[in-house]
């Protein structure tokens, strides 16, 4: 098993402990490894000194992956205090609200 792997299967361990969706996390932790794979080819681009197109797609494509995951956690936190609006632990609706609010 990989270190990844690894990794994966320790945070679904936790999260489905604290009560959440491990398909969610998955996604979650997939969107944001995409996001960091897209951030490092945007830092070669700069030391590469390419074409300033390239890097403002480069960043936008980080930008939109940034914001797909942080959608994706509020959404998985809706969810969950739909199902159990007593759950410990969980956000508010103004709490999530605010945090929606943060990504627009």
């Amino acid at each position: 098993m990989s270190d990844i792997d690894r990794t994966q299967e320790i945070a679904a361990e936790r999260m489905d402990a604290a009560g959440h969706d491990a398909e969610a996390v998955r996604k979650i932790a997939n969107r944001l490894r995409r996001a960091h794979g897209q951030l490092g080819a945007v830092i070669g681009a700069v030391e590469a000194g390419e074409d300033c197109r390239v890097i403002v797609q480069q960043l936008s494509a980080v930008t939109k992956a940034l914001d797909r995951a942080g959608f994706l956690v509020i959404s998985t936190a809706l969810r969950e205090c739909l199902t159990a609006p007593d759950g410990g632990g969980s956000p508010s609706p103004e709490e999530l609200e605010k945090l929606f609010l943060s990504l627009a």
